[in-house]
């Protein structure tokens, strides 16, 4: 029987991230994470297992070559690293979650050997001495939480020069004990810096050199990181917008600069594009672009969220309306304006009265 590739990428810190930020946006800032992981798969790996903060990876059969492997690897890392610019760069909820999520870390694992394979519901799926043996380096010494490191066996497979160097890699010797066997492994620290991360998008904050077409201010009961939830963790469009039919949006992505979703209202669709503008010190700002209003060209809503104390924020409503036809002009001022702002001011007094019903 040939040798199989196991093959795991480790996100580091992931406990801690979880048990120090807020649950439900670490666990969408970890899965955007692994799947851009899986993404970055260019070797046909196999995905066996999600194990919470890890994936299993494997190749039955085959193993790629040490160029190949190396590659692989330097991809992942470069994925991995872009995001967290991504979302660092792009980011408007001030949770600790996604406050933190820059300072996560990644380690790969990778080990070779003759695979046993079981089926569990119809599901094939590697296991045996290999498998153990490989998510036992998972425990190892290496004095970092940001490294690759390949098990001996793999090394001399692939023909990996014990003390090879690259600009990326500087591998080095180690082993360690498990369960009265020594193991030895190859590994390499991981300089980010080192890495060539990939091209993003990163949005600028809209500026504007004239007043709000309309302008709306509210107060709610609740504090203004939970108001700041409500209005861009879209699932709970339904209960404040009014005639929503649908909503479209990425369930798996926190909200950031350039997020998009699709709200379907009375049959209309409208797409919609987060953007934000500079506030004050002590402000949140969330806004989104719309393109798609038959009465404007453009659309910007904002809303300004400034904290009174603890459980209480004042939330201001700018809206800016762009418009470039003459007609449009004159159905704007003549009765369009007045409609759009009677709708913000309903749907914030729903959005208000189903706070106060919770």
């Amino acid at each position: 029987m040939k040798k199989s590739l196991l093959f795991l990428p480790d996100i580091s810190g992931f406990t801690q991230f979880v048990q120090s930020t807020e649950r439900a946006h670490s666990q969408h800032v970890i899965s955007e994470l692994l799947e851009v992981l899986i993404e970055a798969n260019t070797q046909e790996l196999q995905l066996a297992e999600i194990e919470g903060d890890a994936l299993f990876f494997y190749k039955e059969e085959e193993i790629p070559s040490v160029e190949m492997l190396l590659a692989q690897v330097e991809r992942m890392f470069t994925a991995f690293y872009t995001h967290l610019k991504l979302l660092e760069k792009n980011r408007i909820c001030p949770c600790n979650a996604c406050a933190t999520a820059p300072q996560l870390q990644l380690k790969i694992i990778a080990h070779s050997g003759e695979l046993q394979f079981i089926s569990v519901q119809n599901n094939r799926k590697p296991f045996g001495k290999e498998v153990i043996e490989a998510h036992r380096l998972m425990k190892n010494s290496v004095e970092s939480d940001n490294y690759v490191l390949f098990s001996e066996d793999l090394a001399d497979t692939i023909m990996l020069p014990h003390n090879y160097q690259s600009k990326l890699f500087n591998f080095n010797e180690s082993e360690n004990e498990y369960d009265g066997a020594i193991v030895k492994y190859l590994y390499s620290i991981i300089d980010k810096n080192h890495l060539k991360l990939k091209p993003y998008s990163q949005a600028k904050l809209t500026e504007f050199n004239k007043t709000p077409s309309i302008y709306h201010t509210i107060n709610f009961p609740i504090s203004a990181h939970s108001f700041l939830e409500y209005i861009t963790n879209y699932s709970y469009r339904y209960r404040w917008v009014k005639g929503v039919d649908k909503i479209e949006f990425n369930e798996n992505e926190v909200t950031r600069i350039g997020s998009e979703h699709l709200c379907i209202i009375n049959g209309k669709h409208f797409n919609f594009s987060t953007v934000t503008k500079k506030g004050k010190a002590n402000q949140l700002v969330y806004g989104e672009l719309s393109n798609d209003l038959p009465i404007a060209d453009k659309v910007y809503q904002f809303f300004i969220i400034t904290p009174l104390t603890n459980n209480s924020c004042k939330v201001e409503i700018e809206v800016y309306i762009e418009v470039k036809s003459i007609l449009k002009k004159i159905m704007l001022a003549l009765f369009a304006k007045k409609a759009i702002q009677k709708t913000f001011v309903t749907n914030m007094e729903a959005l208000l009265d189903w706070i106060k019903s919770k």
